[in-house]
């Protein structure tokens, strides 16, 4: 027992060695990308600054522009248009979890007040169109039509997404194939982008942004697959925000997906209870996890997420080896192993 707890910690301990590795290779970079969003956030709206400087400050892993740097390292030389780009992905996820936020009435965000309970709804859908925009005229800036088709196709996708998954909300009947549709559009969609991004702006042929975006989306998908194991199997403190939090707002997601394909009507009936109640008073979150389990919805969610991080580390190992090509293949265990 001691050998196996001092093996866990060892592997934790790796991890962690192995993130801070990766990090250390674009340092730079992001302190020069928190600058640029640091300045690009001051809005004539004292809130939007406001709210802007209080998300920045809640920190976050920085994956989507560490994916994007990395990319641009790994194809050719990072400048400044790079730099940008980083700041601007990173602006339009936070847009998208200002709104998230507000559709989901989130209370918290990484264990802290979400913006919307702190300035409230109209504020914040109105700072999130901001950002967006803002993202958007940096862009703008570089004159490069390829990085604006990127961009203008991928809100697209993630606001599409956005609705369709509303469009889902509180039904009990959410195939697997609407649910790959919904992690595509509104996940997998922007690690793509962010890859195939730090391609363009490294002069990258068409055959490494496509294998560059082929490795992100897969990752991405893979990404997502593991948040909603997490949603099931994580501790509220590590998680950063309520667990069961995905059935408490009405999602569905593949865990319980696959449980309830095997499930007894006595126990969908539960979970639709919980569906429409918003709350789990009459049904306890414990009883959900454990029909979950039951069922193995979430060891097949975990085999399917892992599906999608070989495939991505494939499409990785095509790559000449470098720094660069290892800490992307390094980034896929990161992303199938966390615990948060």
């Amino acid at each position: 027992m001691d050998t196996l707890k001092g093996f866990m910690a060892f592997s934790r301990l790796g991890a962690t060695l192995t993130a801070l590795e990766i990090r250390e290779l674009v340092k730079a970079d992001l302190e020069k990308m928190e600058r640029v969003i640091g300045l690009e956030s001051v809005a004539s709206a004292d809130a939007v600054t406001s709210i802007s400087r209080h998300l920045q400050a809640n920190g976050g892993k920085r994956l989507r522009p560490i994916l994007l740097l990395l990319a641009n390292k790994l194809a050719g030389t990072t400048n400044d248009s790079a730099i940008a780009l980083a700041a601007v992905v990173e602006m339009i996820h936070t847009a998208t979890l200002v709104h998230d936020d507000v559709i989901d009435d989130a209370r918290t965000r990484r264990g802290k007040p979400s913006a919307n309970v702190l300035w409230g709804n109209q504020t914040c859908v109105l700072a999130g169109d901001w950002l967006y925009m803002q993202a958007f005229q940096i862009a703008l800036r570089e004159r490069n039509f390829a990085i604006l088709d990127i961009l203008i196709t991928l809100t697209q996708m993630m606001v599409e997404g956005e609705l369709r998954q509303l469009e889902t909300m509180g039904k009990i009947g959410v195939t697997e194939s609407d649910y790959m549709e919904l992690v595509d559009r509104k996940t997998a969609s922007l690690f793509a982008a962010c890859a195939r991004l730090g391609a363009v702006v490294a002069g990258a042929s068409e055959d490494v942004e496509s294998r560059l975006n082929d490795f992100a989306w897969n990752l991405g998908m893979a990404f997502q697959l593991v948040d909603d194991v997490l949603d099931f199997t994580a501790s509220e403190r590590v998680l950063g925000k309520p667990v069961g939090n995905d059935l408490r707002e009405g999602k569905v997601t593949l865990p319980l997906i696959y449980a309830l394909g095997a499930a007894t009507p006595e126990e969908r009936e539960m979970v639709a209870r919980v569906l429409a109640d918003r709350h789990y008073d009459n049904v306890s979150f414990s009883t959900v996890q454990t029909i979950v389990k039951r069922y193995d919805g979430i060891a097949r969610a975990k085999a399917r997420a892992q599906e999608f991080t070989e495939k991505a580390r494939s499409m990785m190992l095509s790559f000449p080896e470098s720094p660069y090509q290892r800490a992307l293949y390094a980034v896929t265990d990161l992303v199938t192993e966390r615990d948060h």
